[in-house]
Formats: structure tokens, C-alpha cells, sequence
């Protein structure tokens, strides 16, 4: 996510920032700690912000399919609870209906990866339907390309992870 272009200042949002660079640096259990015990801090019902980012993130950090597609499920779920109003409270340009197709692909590629075709390509058509939400730029391009990689991976039958 972008850093905030509003005046509003949000430590958990900055701390999850430290924690996903902490896993792109290599140090992949010290994010997954650090984003659990943000997770255990928000709680169920916490900021819908919060709950969404960080379960996005977690599935990213688990070792197996089935966590990570756990935690793609609660990414999801959190969505349902967060308004633009809020997204936009921590930077201006964030809509939520941009944030689907990025946890629709991730849930589509995990259930591909679990064998799951018919609930992959439910999820894969669903992150199609919202593509047009996503703007022109890197990040767009990113969760276009993942689409096409997971759909051809689907159509092939494989449950293989995707490679960059």
C-alpha cells in the first residue's frame, strides 16, 4: 500500500509497513510474529483497514496453502467491512473496490494450488470483473499479469506455485 498523502497519521498502518519489509528482507518469521501480534492487538472486530492489510499480508508469509489461503479468506472478509471513506482516510487515492482484484487472485491461485478448479476459477472471474478498478500504473500491470500467469496455470491443471 502507499504511504498516506492525508493528514492522518496511522501507526498500524506504519507497522505493518516495518513488518512487510521485514519479510522482503528476508526475514520472513519475524514479519509473520509481527503482523500476528497486530492481528491479535486489532482483534475481530478492529479497524476494517487494518484487519484487510494485515490478513493480506500474512497469507503472503505462510508456509503452507491451506494457512495461506486462510488468511486470504479473512482478508476478504474484512473488506466487506471498510468503506472508501476510510481507505481514504489513510491515503487519498485508495478505493475499495480497487483492492478486489488483488485478494480475489490471491484466493484464486490458492485454491488452484489446493485442487480446488471450480472455487480458483470462481475467484479468478470475480478478480476479472473488477480489473477495470485498478489504476494504469505498476500495481495495476502486477495484478494483471498475475490474472493471465493464474488463469493459464488453471487451465493447464497445474498446482504448481506461480513464478515471477
Amino acid at each position: 500500500m502507499p504511504e498516506s498523502t492525508t493528514d492522518v497519521t496511522d501507526d498500524v498502518m506504519a507497522a505493518i509497513g516495518v513488518a512487510v519489509e521485514t519479510g522482503r528482507a528476508g526475514d520472513r518469521a519475524g514479519a509473520r510474529d509481527a503482523l500476528e501480534r497486530l492481528w491479535e492487538t486489532i482483534g475481530a472486530d478492529g479497524d476494517a483497514l487494518h484487519r484487510c492489510t494485515v490478513a493480506h499480508f500474512l497469507a503472503d508469509l505462510q508456509d503452507s496453502v491451506t494457512d495461506e489461503l486462510a488468511w486470504d479468506q479473512r482478508a476478504l472478509a474484512a473488506i466487506t467491512d471498510l468503506s472508501d471513506e476510510r481507505a481514504r482516510r489513510y491515503h487519498d487515492s485508495l478505493r475499495v473496490r480497487a483492492f478486489l482484484p488483488s485478494l480475489r487472485l490471491n484466493l484464486a491461485d490458492a485454491h488452484r494450488r489446493t485442487g480446488d478448479a471450480v472455487e480458483a476459477r470462481r475467484h479468478l472471474a470475480a478478480a476479472v470483473a473488477d480489473l477495470d478498478a485498478l489504476p494504469d500504473d505498476g500495481y495495476g500491470a502486477m495484478i494483471r499479469s498475475g490474472v493471465a500467469r493464474a488463469r493459464q496455470a488453471l487451465d493447464a491443471g497445474s498446482t504448481a506455485p506461480l513464478t515471477p
